[in-house]
């Protein structure tokens, strides 16, 4: 059985995590025990060097220690920057004193992902469904935290069925999620997937009923027609109306769900300009893995499905 690792941040205010750092005589004993322990990063030093602060003394992660693949320039030196304020984890890799005698920790990141990697992350597969932190946002996905800081890609095409123009209408940084492994490629580097943890066709429709009047937002706007998501899985369609824009906010009239054509059908009662807030995501899947996902039902003839 694999060890389960979590995104940094998960230890940090643990009784074990307090307990090792208590004293010197506590921390030579995590040390000697590789343990993964977790501190807030306090700054970076011009050398990039990471200065951590661990209560009973200050710990230094020096920049080749920092992080998988700094040293070989696979990673850039901003993944070390942007960890200031936030925690990290880490081993202790020795304990020294300076001039003026007091004690300090030398600590390494690297180590800790490197042991996540070899633990956990070599050993994930198709299908398994983990815990995540979004670290950082790009116009072609979101980069996630899978645990101890290594990082997993999440591809804008497999963070929802419903499209969206931009990662960031839908997570932001720092934001928890769960997602499924969708690959790994011969170098160990992980895709994810998360549309099929937010429900099929089935599930999204029977959150609304015909007569009803909801909300939305409007996410494309074509010559036959506006579609309006209406959950993350779930969007209708509505007739063209010059007026729309996408990204609008609509209350919307359902005024049909066709189940054997995945379809819903939409009247635009009201549409307006106003900040689309991201909300807490609703997750269907329970467990720890899954084999295959049917997002269309059994009426449809058209089968949208994920194998893994």
């Amino acid at each position: 059985m694999m060890n389960k690792y979590y995104p940094e941040g998960h230890l940090l205010n643990t009784a074990a995590n307090r307990a090792a750092m208590a004293g010197v005589s506590s921390l030579r004993d995590a040390a000697n025990q590789e343990l993964i322990l977790e501190a807030r990063a306090a700054l970076c030093d011009r050398e990039h060097n990471l200065h951590v602060d661990l209560g009973v003394m200050k710990g230094i992660i020096p920049r080749c220690e920092g992080a998988l693949g700094i040293e070989e320039g696979a990673v850039r030196d901003i993944a070390l920057i942007s960890r200031v304020g936030k925690p990290v984890c880490f081993t202790v890799t020795g304990i020294r004193k300076n001039e003026e005698g007091r004690y300090y920790a030398l600590l390494s990141r690297r180590r800790a992902q490197q042991k996540c990697k070899e633990e956990y992350v070599d050993l994930l597969t198709p299908g398994d469904l983990l815990d995540a932190v979004v670290t950082h946002i790009e116009s072609f996905g979101v980069f996630c935290d899978i645990g101890a800081g290594v990082s997993a890609l999440l591809p804008i095409d497999l963070i929802s069925v419903s499209r969206i123009p931009h990662p960031s209408a839908r997570f932001f940084v720092g934001q928890k999620i769960k997602a499924a492994v969708f690959s790994r490629d011969e170098t160990g580097r992980v895709t994810l997937t998360h549309k099929e943890l937010l429900g099929t066709w089935r599930e999204n429709a029977d959150l609304f009923a015909v007569g009803e009047t909801v909300p939305g937002i409007v996410r494309s706007v074509e010559s036959y027609g506006v579609f309006v998501e209406l959950t993350p899985n779930l969007a209708g369609l509505a007739e063209y109306n010059p007026e729309v824009r996408a990204g609008q906010t609509a209350a919307v009239y359902i005024k049909n769900i066709i189940p054997e054509r995945m379809k819903v059908k939409l009247v635009i009662v009201d549409h307006r300009d106003e900040e689309n807030k991201i909300p807490p995501m609703r997750y269907f899947i329970k467990g720890d893995h899954i084999d295959y996902f049917r997002y269309s039902p059994e009426e449809s003839a058209r089968v949208v499905e994920t194998v893994f």
